[in-house]
Parts: C-alpha cells; sequence; structure tokens
C-alpha cells in the first residue's frame, strides 16, 4: 500500500475502520484479494513477481499492511528481498524483527485485531498502535504529507455520519485526485513533477498509479467487512467472523 488511513479503537461500533489505495508500477502481475489456496484462512491480494502481498487480514485475527519509506537520498541495498513478504511473514505470525534491515525502506502495521503494533526498519522503530486516527503514507507512521492530513480529516468527518454510508464514504476519499501545492510537498528525491504527480490520495501517473483501493470493517464481534475494488478491473467483498 502507499495509503493507509484507519481509526483504531476510536469507535464503539468499529474497533477497526481502515481504508487504503495500493501504489504499484502498472505492469507488475498481481491477484486481486482472494483466500489462499495454499493458505485458506487468509484473504489477501498476491504479489506474482515475489509472492507476497501487500494487505491480508486471516481468520483467526492477525492483520498486516506495508508501505515502502521513499527516500532516494538514502543508499540503495544490493540486491534486497521483496517487501511483500515481510507482510505475509506477520500474516502467519512468523515476523523476524531482527532481520527487517535486510529490506528497503519499509513501514508495517501488523499483529492482530485486538493489538496492532506499528514497525519501520528505517529509524528502526517497533511500537503498539495507540488509539486514534492514524495515517501512513511513504514516510513515517502520521507524517504531516498533505495526503495523509487530508486523508484523516476525511476519515474524522466520515465518523460523524450514518455508519450505513461509511464502506462508500471511505472508497470516495481513497478517490480524491487533488494534488498538493508545490510548498507542500514532501522532498524525497523525486522530480518536481513526480512528487507532484503521487501527491494525491489517488494516483495518476506515467507507468505508475493507484492500482486497488480496500475497505475494511471490523465490529466488536469480530464480523468482518472487507471490500477491494480494482482500477479498471472488478469488486471482491467478503465476510466472515474473526476466531
Amino acid at each position: 500500500m502507499c495509503l493507509i488511513v484507519m481509526a483504531y479503537k476510536v469507535d464503539k461500533a468499529y474497533p477497526l475502520i481502515l481504508a487504503a489505495n495500493r501504489d504499484e508500477v502498472m505492469d507488475r502481475p498481481a491477484q486481486p484479494a482472494h483466500f489462499w489456496e495454499d493458505d485458506p484462512g487468509l484473504l489477501a491480494g498476491r504479489d506474482l513477481q515475489a509472492g507476497g502481498t501487500w494487505m491480508g487480514i486471516a481468520r483467526n485475527g492477525r492483520f498486516a499492511a506495508i508501505t515502502n519509506h521513499r527516500d532516494l537520498h538514502r543508499p540503495r541495498k544490493a540486491a534486497p528481498p521483496s517487501r511483500g513478504l515481510i507482510v505475509k511473514a506477520a500474516l502467519d505470525g512468523k515476523l523476524d524483527l531482527a532481520s527487517t534491515s535486510a529490506y528497503e525502506g519499509f513501514n508495517l502495521l501488523y499483529g492482530t485485531v485486538e493489538a496492532l503494533r506499528y514497525h519501520n526498519n528505517v529509524q528502526p522503530a517497533d511500537t503498539a498502535l495507540k488509539p486514534g486516527i492514524h495515517g501512513l503514507s511513504n514516510a513515517f507512521l502520521n507524517s504531516p504529507w498533505p495526503k495523509v492530513e487530508r486523508a484523516k480529516a476525511g476519515l474524522k468527518a466520515l465518523l460523524q455520519e450514518p455508519r450505513s454510508t461509511l464502506a462508500s464514504g471511505l472508497f470516495t476519499l481513497l478517490g480524491n485526485e487533488e494534488r498538493a501545492a508545490d510548498p507542500l510537498l514532501p522532498r524525497t528525491g523525486l522530480s518536481l513533477e513526480m512528487e507532484r504527480a503521487v501527491s494525491p490520495i489517488f494516483i495518476h501517473a506515467p507507468g505508475y498509479g493507484t492500482r486497488c483501493s480496500t475497505v475494511l470493517l471490523v465490529d466488536g464481534t469480530g464480523r468482518v467487512y472487507f471490500e477491494e475494488r480494482t482500477v479498471g478491473g472488478g469488486t471482491v467483498r467478503e465476510e466472515f467472523l474473526l476466531g
């Protein structure tokens, strides 16, 4: 993912409310979210190039999602493994925090729905996720990038609306294509033109952009509502009970 916004233990009806966009090069092959044949309890998309995933939730309550940490001034690693493999390890309960320095920079939300954590391998840091409205893009958790601030404000406003409109409102939020003003753009090593192009919540750029949008709602009884909309493709909806 390249943008995640969530309300964690804020809403009485839904302890976890999450909306996310996956931004990726357009020609990288991937499968939409599904329950994996070789891991039937796991609902996630699948990267067909390296075999991992960008976000998933398991029937046993484990959740994980990743964003890249973008800083082109940082030296590149030689032949690093795919960061999507970290997500799969976290979903399997086999995450080895001592090994994460081998990967290019990333942010990871992981754990069980009741006890999520935030990890990055740049500072590095690993902390329990506090209750609140959180936003994550390609810097650190709650770094005030324009798209993150816009997404958090949008989610906060949606929490004042009827819950019957929550999912549709979140997808509308994820479709926001407003670019940030130049003085507010981060300086990550991209050209100014590309910083502008990737500044919206929903990205259209040459060969790169938002590939899918996902809404995840978990209510107080552990019932999961999961909906993924693939750009130019179909929609996946799943509902199930954790446990």
